[in-house]
């Protein structure tokens, strides 16, 4: 991954530099509005990262000791490293292998009367079955929370992720490897007013009253601290590069999309590589590009991976299986999810960027078709 940085985003950095409003203040207020307009959502509250996101969701529900959220293991670690954070145990749920998400019949059996959530990422951007989850959770009177991270510009159902449709809260990442990027930070999108009150709230120390509308106010003013609170603040030169990025995203997903297709074209039916369709109910940005190298080890990925990168294309191993973390092990023991180790053990994300050139592309098409272990 590349992000795309250009006069845009060098403009608006430049701009708000110079107006003395660095801090979460106008530009933060005016990311989260337009994100608001891009998503359907009723309200977007940004954060200093998705895990930080991620955090906030699952502690307005008031998630905690004693209780459980369903989690995918094969995802990054921060998804279930939001749920330790309020002393709740994530309950690992194994994925569908044909689309790397949450399998939802493997996680209604899981369901048990400590259950609070289920916390489902979209993995690589690729929308999971948020139809199956939204009635899974409603029947049990529980919270379906989002991990977007990587899912920004995706469709479900003719519907942008984020739009709360099916869930009660999503959380974005806008890290350096997502669709847009601030250089770090995170989104909040709920259609709960009281959710968003929460949110604002804790994101800034618990403050009553925000820099923003001290510094507006004709009267002075002096805030009270009325919860306990976090400094999750988004930064307005952050909010800056993610207002110039936000409104080209359209035409990055589209650019990731048409090569995502020359890659699909040209591997399609070589043996010992399994592609990933596109959900027919769903429009995927492909965030990431995997393919997956059928039947193989992890030992026989890795050296795939290494003759790559000898002919100087960089990849990086699949998603990981969080359950197999030292730091989930020594907490919870051994646990074993087969589809979840397979996936991580066979998966290879290739160069997907919206800068590449053609003969880049094919360089890269050119080495997987004749380095690929058949």
């Amino acid at each position: 991954m590349r992000p795309e940085i250009g006069d845009e985003e060098i403009a608006l950095v430049t701009e708000t530099l110079r107006s003395g409003w660095i801090t979460q203040g106008p530009r933060v207020r005016e990311l989260e509005a337009e994100f608001c307009a891009a998503t359907g959502a009723g309200h977007a509250i940004a954060v200093a990262n998705c895990t930080a996101a991620l955090h906030l969701a699952l502690h307005v529900l008031d998630i905690g000791p004693g209780d459980e959220v369903i989690v995918p293991p094969h995802s990054y670690i921060a998804t279930a490293n939001a749920v330790l954070y309020l002393g709740a145990t994530p309950r690992f749920v194994d994925i569908d292998p044909l689309t790397l998400n949450l399998d939802p019949f493997k996680a209604a059996a899981a369901i048990t009367p400590r259950t609070k959530a289920i916390l489902v990422a979209h993995q690589v951007g690729r929308p999971a079955n948020l139809a199956a989850l939204s009635d899974l959770a409603r029947r049990h009177r529980i919270a379906l929370v989002e991990d977007a991270a990587c899912a920004a510009g995706s469709r479900y159902q003719d519907q942008p992720i984020g739009g709360n449709r099916w869930s009660s809260l999503v959380c974005f990442s806008f890290h350096p490897r997502k669709i847009i990027s601030t250089g770090d930070g995170g989104m909040i999108t709920t259609d709960r007013a009281d959710l968003a009150a929460r949110l604002r709230l804790l994101r800034q120390h618990g403050m009553s009253v925000t820099d923003l509308q001290r510094h507006g106010s004709k009267t002075v003013v002096s805030e009270e601290y009325t919860v306990l609170g976090y400094n999750y603040r988004l930064t307005d030169v952050q909010a800056a590069i993610g207002l110039a990025q936000l409104r080209k995203m359209p035409a990055l997903v589209s650019r990731r999309r048409e090569i995502a297709a020359l890659y699909d074209a040209a591997f399609a039916g070589l043996p010992g590589i399994t592609l990933f369709e596109e959900p027919a109910e769903a429009r995927w940005n492909q965030q990431t590009y995997l393919i997956r190298l059928t039947g193989r080890t992890l030992q026989e990925r890795d050296a795939f991976m290494q003759r790559l990168l000898d002919e100087g294309i960089a990849s990086r191993r699949g998603i990981m299986s969080i359950h197999r973390e030292p730091a989930y092990t020594t907490r919870f023991g051994l646990q074993h999810f087969p589809e979840s180790e397979a996936a991580s053990d066979q998966c290879v994300c290739l160069p997907l960027y919206t800068q590449m050139t053609a003969r880049e592309i094919n360089r890269v098409i050119e080495a997987v078709r004749r380095l690929a272990p058949h």
